[in-house]
């Protein structure tokens, strides 16, 4: 399955010391927008982190998320590619 990412938009954090980066929102066929994802910077390199939500009970859950792992890696390259070009 090919997900097809029609648009990608980057917001630069501008913290030095912060592992957040960017907060991006990608949408898909021109139809569907997911906001929040976070652009984070770990110990082996960039990585993102889907939209999510504190439970009652404390815990952080995925409010959307892919449900494979091809569909995530489209999705983390395309976010990565745009926050690449983001800080040129």
């Amino acid at each position: 399955m090919n997900l097809n990412i029609t648009d990608v938009r980057i917001k630069l954090v501008a913290k030095e010391d912060s592992k957040l980066k960017a907060i991006a929102s990608f949408t898909i066929d021109e139809v569907f927008v997911v906001h929040d994802v976070k652009v984070l910077e770990g110990n082996n390199g960039l990585y993102i982190k889907m939209p999510q939500k504190q439970s009652p009970n404390g815990e952080y859950r995925d409010i959307a998320h892919p449900t494979n792992t091809e569909t995530r890696e489209q999705i983390s390259s395309a976010v990565l590619s745009a926050y690449e070009s983001a800080k040129q």
